[in-house]
């Protein structure tokens, strides 16, 4: 009962961050890049450090966090991870790297998963990044850019992602 109250909280919090948007700085030019993942889904976190050199950005300028439904019992180094756990019933985000991932005003964020995530939405419907970019299958109103490829093709998502920041004049 309290998961679905949960889901159903988390789903108003990303329509009222929707309404709220502020889409003043969505021209900005390419500076810091943030990703934000499902884990369940995709693993490999190397390839997202490696499109700094790709952007021309310094390793430092982009941050990965990652979503994993239920926290494995092991212990883990990973700081940048959240957990459904880290929110509350009324929706209420409880985990302070998330909120400072949250309120970092990233030039691009890349929602790279194409499941619908009730969690990683409301995530990124309360970025405060300019400019949002997402895979084809998430929920298109929270993305300013969608883009059609696999989720283990990186190459091909790297190219497009250049070729429409260029058009954007974000590179």
């Amino acid at each position: 009962m309290f998961e679905k109250l949960k889901r159903r909280s988390l789903r108003k919090k990303m329509e009222h961050s929707l309404k709220k948007r502020d889409v003043s700085q969505i021209n900005s030019t390419l500076k810091t890049m943030g990703f934000l993942v499902d884990e369940a889904t995709f693993q490999d976190f190397e390839k997202l450090y490696e499109c700094s050199g790709y952007f021309n950005l310094q390793p430092k300028d982009v941050r990965v966090f990652s979503f994993l439904e239920v926290k494995r019992k092991l212990p883990s180094l990973r700081q940048n991870q959240l957990h459904n756990k880290d929110f509350n019933w009324k929706g209420e985000l409880h985990n302070q790297n998330a909120q400072e991932f949250i309120d970092t005003p990233f030039d691009v964020l890349i929602g790279y998963y194409n499941t619908k995530n009730d969690f990683l939405n409301a995530v990124v419907a309360a970025s405060q990044a300019h400019f949002k970019v997402g895979l084809k299958g998430a929920d298109p109103r929270l993305f300013d850019l969608l883009i059609d490829v696999k989720l283990e093709q990186m190459e091909p998502f790297k190219k497009e992602l250049k070729k429409y920041l260029t058009v954007l004049n974000k590179i």
